[in-house]
């Protein structure tokens, strides 16, 4: 089966490449890139006007499945992730029961294999249960394939277990992937504490809550060498820390979430739960800050933490409402618009944030990049398509979020699984 795209505006922060060429693909491999090729194909894309980049690799997603799947799972998930140019997604482990044996994490990779038009990546919990008391079988996750362990939706508050697990992942060479929330400063908090959450009447959550553990992990990081990954940060103190790490170059990287580099404290209008996440939107000072970091390459990663809920869940005051947004159908169109468009990052490194940097992540090294011998996972994106963001068009069980309604620049027409079309607009 051969597929080539012709005409389009390829970005390839692997190579180099920016500019107009045209891509051969053979069954699951990018076999030619090059200006002009003259090659009979089975199918023809035509991609003027767009950019081809390598399909975006999303790190922080929740699917929900097993045990939640009222909310999302591998296959609708998999849809929404194909419909956003997501051809490889990492699935957080706190489903139900928790995913955190050997047996789990092979059987997920199975299902997913038969259920999600793209890549899953299942991660395994630090701790048995994601109770924080006993680690789970990490070497055994390992071999199994997980890439990562993670904690998500929390955070291993014992130290010294937190350490033990740190040391058996740099052993089997997979990462940690933190979600860095000090549980016990909590303290029943909604929103990002501020004259904002006073005026609407509800507990705050200050960045001390994020910050104290993003210390804690760098430094646990220094001591036992592995990879860290800190995900979804909110705070600007997050991006100094991340910043101090890498000029003593340590392992250590960051992702920022669309919500976290566009959504203020100033857009929440009343007490809504859409716009309840965690951690939680952060003043415009700490926006301005994740901005400026994915502008001058402190933050590596722009990732979702999808995170769907049912509408009953959602719709409610903050005090009650679950935490989430869903984000696959909505980060690129976002990065465009909000990073892109206004000059904060280029094409390029676009790219670069949400293909490139999570696949050198994850030591997947035949993917993130638009050449010769890769994996031909491609997304076809056309940069002048405006429209406001409905979430009732979502492919997934989720449509928790605040931006229904925003009005968008950038839309993907085309998504490419292993050299097969999994989703054309």
């Amino acid at each position: 089966m051969k597929l080539l795209i012709r005409n389009g505006h390829v970005l390839d922060p692997f190579t180099g490449l920016d500019g107009i060429s045209d891509v051969l693909v053979e069954d699951s491999r990018i076999v030619k890139v090059a200006e002009g090729i003259q090659e009979t194909a089975d199918q023809t894309i035509d991609a003027s006007g767009s950019y081809v980049m390598p399909g975006f690799i999303d790190l922080h997603v929740h699917l929900r499945d097993p045990g939640l799947t009222h909310k999302e799972t591998l296959e609708t998930g998999g849809r929404a992730a194909a419909r956003g140019g997501v051809t490889t997604m990492c699935a957080m482990p706190n489903t139900k029961p928790v995913t955190d044996m050997k047996e789990m994490v092979a059987d997920l990779h199975r299902r997913a294999a038969e259920e999600s038009p793209v890549h899953v990546i299942q991660l395994g919990a630090v701790t048995k249960g994601e109770m924080g008391e006993e680690l789970s079988d990490i070497k055994g996750m390992a071999e199994a394939g997980c890439h990562a362990i993670s904690e998500d939706g929390k955070s291993v508050m014992d130290a010294s277990l937190y350490r033990k697990a740190m040391r058996i992942a740099k052993e089997n060479g997979i990462s940690v992937f933190a979600h860095c929330e000090d549980i016990n400063m909590v303290e029943g908090g909604v929103m990002n504490a501020g004259a904002k959450a006073e005026e609407l009447g509800v507990k705050g959550i200050s960045n001390a809550v994020e910050d104290v553990i993003v210390a804690r992990d760098i430094l646990l990081a220094k001591e036992t060498g592995v990879r860290l990954h800190l995900c979804h940060c909110s705070t600007a103190d997050s991006v100094k820390m991340i910043a101090a790490a890498k000029k003593e170059g340590l392992p250590v990287t960051g992702e920022v979430c669309p919500h976290h580099f566009i959504l203020s404290t100033d857009d929440i209008k009343e007490n809504n739960g859409q716009y309840k996440m965690n951690p939680p939107l952060r003043s415009p000072e700490d926006v301005e800050a994740l901005r400026e970091g994915l502008k001058n390459g402190i933050m590596d990663v722009i990732s979702t933490d999808h995170a769907p809920h049912a509408e009953e869940e959602k719709n409610l005051p903050m005090e009650k409402a679950f935490f989430g947004i869903v984000g696959l159908e909505t980060s690129a169109c976002l990065t465009y618009t909000e990073l892109v468009e206004k000059g904060v990052l280029t094409p390029m490194q676009m790219a670069e944030k949400m293909s490139y940097n999570p696949a050198q992540i994850l030591g997947l090294q035949d993917k993130g990049s638009i050449s010769a011998g890769k994996t031909a996972d491609i997304v076809v994106f056309d940069p002048a398509a405006e429209y406001r963001i409905d979430k009732n068009t979502f492919l997934s069980k989720g449509k928790n979020t605040p931006f229904d309604g925003y009005p968008v620049k950038g839309e993907v027409l085309y998504t490419i699984v292993d050299g097969a079309i999994v989703y054309a607009k």
